[in-house]
């Protein structure tokens, strides 16, 4: 390894992975890392991301890219589909595994981590969700669920051996004892769960044993990770995986959220993928700090390639961060009808349908800008910044004017609108976080919609407070996509910009 410089004092970014990047899981290979998360309902599922330093990452692909492997039908609810993978490299191969509540629990291999991946193997002897792989000496392969419970399995064909046994059920008391991973360190078995649930009483606890089978004890200490009742800018720690560091010190990848706003705090970004140091004390972990500036590692950093601020629809395959609601787009999107221009053919619905054609990136910045140069002559169409069917902004073009179109809950209502000329026009979205303010009542964020003029004069047809689309007002797992959308017809994009004001 290369002389390590002397970093003492400086800090790298947390998250890590920032965004709607939910549930990671975490394997090394040599001097390589790979980590996957949920995807719930968008398509391609599974996104896999690689790193040489355990702080910059660069997404590689996804796990589920083709129809034959990620059945999301129409009906699939929002945050329903793709949950909790667990990522492993066992026997020279990639191996992962995974629920869809739609199916059951599968699981698929690889190769090469960034594809193509197998087909599904179904695990129809497999109950739960959060499925875990783990290896023993013998070549056992143990699969543990949520609950927790566990089942051997013959992992080549989905077969389980035996019966489900549950093992152990967490901390007296606490609810969703879930995400369990299964790890040999040092002559015992750990299981390292979440539980709490996902919101704000989310943590990490451990047990130890003598097999994968236990009997597990639990760490005096338990839970050895939660922010629950604590001031911090990091809410809702928890379902993390362990991961040994190029230096063989022990790191935690872990999901959080970045709460704005007064009471109760809003976040609007989804559970995002953090990092933190663990040590071992008596035989046990401890995780260090979850914070927004992580010191950093003891060993030399490798940045990763900036994702490019704007794509031009060049390339006839969308880069990997681009997904859909529910289906693959393809059929109802491509660059070859206009190349250089991204086309997108209509359903005659709105965003409002769970088959709208939409695709998008998730936000990743608590303040962005974005831009879209839309040709909305033969139909309906613009952009939207979404958290689900029944909550979403737009900036809509068609019909010879432009309207700022929300929908909250139950309510959809056209705010503002404004005539147009004829031919191409700019759209944008401008969201800027709240500063830190008294107010108990403000909200994480102000949505700022409307058209940017030919002299880059950005003229507002609304600004909307973003607490409507956020978590604690709509419910569920995922965060907000921002994105590009025909409601009917046909309409063209020739570029998308998106821009971070900040982290």
């Amino acid at each position: 390894m290369p002389a390590v410089p002397d970093r003492t004092g400086t800090t790298v970014s947390n998250p890590v992975i920032p965004g709607f990047h939910p549930d990671p899981s975490v394997c090394r290979v040599g001097e390589d890392y790979y980590l996957a998360c949920s995807s719930f309902e968008y398509f391609p599922g599974v996104p896999l991301f690689h790193s040489r330093d355990l702080v910059h990452w660069t997404q590689i692909g996804n796990v589920l890219d083709r129809p034959e492997q990620l059945h999301l039908p129409a009906g699939t609810r929002a945050s329903g589909g793709i949950y909790a993978p667990t990522l492993r490299h066992h026997d020279g191969r990639f191996w992962l595994i995974v629920t869809n509540v739609a199916v059951g629990n599968l699981l698929f291999t690889a190769t090469d981590p960034a594809g193509p991946w197998s087909d599904p193997v179904p695990l129809p002897g497999v109950p739960g969700i959060d499925p875990d792989l783990a290896w023993d000496e013998d070549g056992t392969c143990w699969c543990t669920v949520a609950g927790v419970s566990q089942v051997r399995i013959d992992p080549h064909t989905g077969k389980t051996l035996g019966a489900p046994r549950r093992i152990w059920s967490g901390t007296p008391g606490a609810k969703a004892p879930e995400a369990p991973h299964l790890y040999r360190i040092d002559g015992y078995w750990y299981l390292l769960i979440a539980e709490g649930g996902t919101e704000r009483g989310h943590g990490v606890s451990i047990a130890r044993g003598p097999s994968p089978a236990g009997p597990f004890e639990p760490c005096p200490d338990n839970p050895v990770l939660t922010h629950r009742g604590r001031e911090h800018p990091v809410q809702n720690t928890g379902h993390g995986d362990l991961v040994q560091g190029p230096d063989g010190s022990w790191w935690l990848v872990l999901l959080g959220v970045r709460p704005g706003g007064g009471s109760p705090g809003w976040h609007v970004l989804g559970r995002e993928t953090f990092l933190a140091p663990v040590t071992w004390v008596d035989g046990w972990p401890v995780v260090g700090e979850v914070s927004p500036e992580l010191p950093a590692p003891p060993w030399p950093l490798v940045p990763a390639p900036a994702v490019p601020a704007r794509d031009d629809f060049d390339r006839a395959e969308p880069p990997p961060y681009w997904i859909s609601p529910r289906r693959s787009a393809a059929g109802r999107s491509g660059t070859e009808e206009r190349p250089g221009w991204l086309t997108l053919h209509g359903r005659g619905g709105t965003l409002d349908d769970p088959d709208a054609v939409f695709v998008g990136r998730r936000q990743q910045h608590l303040s962005c800008r974005v831009r879209t140069l839309a040709d909305a002559a033969d139909g309906h169409g613009g952009l939207a910044v979404r958290l689900d069917e029944l909550h979403h902004y737009a900036i809509e073009a068609g019909g010879s004017e432009v309207r700022l179109i929300a929908r909250i809950g139950p309510l959809r209502t056209v705010v503002a609108s404004r005539p147009t000329a004829a031919g191409p026009l700019v759209l944008g979205i401008d969201v800027t976080r709240t500063e830190a303010s008294h107010d108990p009542c403000a909200g994480p964020d102000t949505v700022s919609l409307g058209v940017e003029e030919p002299d880059g004069t950005f003229t507002v047809l609304g600004a909307l407070d973003g607490r409507y689309l956020s978590t604690e007002v709509t419910g569920g797992f995922t965060g907000r996509v921002i994105g590009l959308y025909a409601a009917s017809g046909t309409v063209h994009f020739d570029w998308f910009d998106y821009a971070p004001l900040d982290g």
